[in-house]
Order: structure tokens, then C-alpha cells, then sequence
């Protein structure tokens, strides 16, 4: 990936209001593209697929599949995706699920904005590694 080619983004969330406000903010920002957002973990290998994200940013409590499990197939069927966990309340077991299925990092979505946008980045660039 260049460094001056935006980062493509797949968002996986099932709160509707969170995941629009998320594509709303991304989307204003030149370094990010958006490609996709779904709102459950089945919908997310397909998208993957059609999308070819850098990153997946993956709720942890999804519908159906959960995030550790959407994020292992991930990583499995898309190893070229770098996933990025954002999550409301997993405790310290459910981040090292969630690291040991492959995020390369855990955050809250408290965060600021500037903190998920770095992890971004970080995890973009570790892909292809």
C-alpha cells in the first residue's frame, strides 16, 4: 500500500446509529475510504470479499457470529485484512479473545476519534506483513 493512498476501511457494527456516525466521521477524513459496512459478523466475509479492505474495524458483540469468531474467519479468508477491534464494554478477557483471533489492536469506542484513526493506521500498516 502507498503512503499516500487512503486507507480502505470496512466497518463491522451492529448498532445502526454508531456504525453511520462512524462512516459520517471516516468519511470526511482524505487518509480513509469507507468501502463497506455491515452490521453482523456473516455479513462481513462477503463484504471483505467484494470490498478488499486494509482494515476491518469489528465490533465485539455482533449478532450471530461475535467478533472473535468474525475476526478469526477474517483473518483466515482475508489474511491481507488487518482488523482493528472497537468495542463498548469487553472486559480484559474478551480483548485477548479478540487479539488472539487476530486484531492487531483492541480499543473502546469512548475513544476519541484521532485514537481510532491512528489505530487505523497502524493496523494498515502492518498489512502484507
Amino acid at each position: 500500500m502507498a503512503a499516500a493512498d487512503p486507507v480502505r476501511v470496512l466497518i463491522v457494527e451492529d448498532n445502526r446509529v454508531f456504525r453511520e456516525a462512524l462512516e459520517l466521521l471516516l468519511a470526511l477524513r482524505t487518509d480513509l475510504n469507507v468501502v463497506g459496512s455491515v452490521g453482523g459478523g456473516e455479513e462481513a466475509l462477503p463484504a471483505c470479499r467484494e470490498h478488499n479492505p486494509h482494515v476491518a474495524l469489528m465490533d465485539y458483540r455482533l449478532p450471530g457470529l461475535d467478533g472473535v469468531e468474525t475476526t478469526r474467519m477474517l483473518r483466515e479468508e482475508c489474511p491481507s485484512v488487518a482488523v482493528v477491534a472497537l468495542t463498548a464494554s469487553a472486559n480484559n478477557e474478551e480483548m485477548t479473545a479478540l487479539e488472539q483471533a487476530g486484531a492487531v489492536r483492541c480499543l473502546t469506542k469512548d475513544q476519541d476519534l484521532d485514537s481510532i484513526v491512528a489505530a487505523i493506521h497502524e493496523a494498515a500498516a502492518t498489512v502484507g506483513t
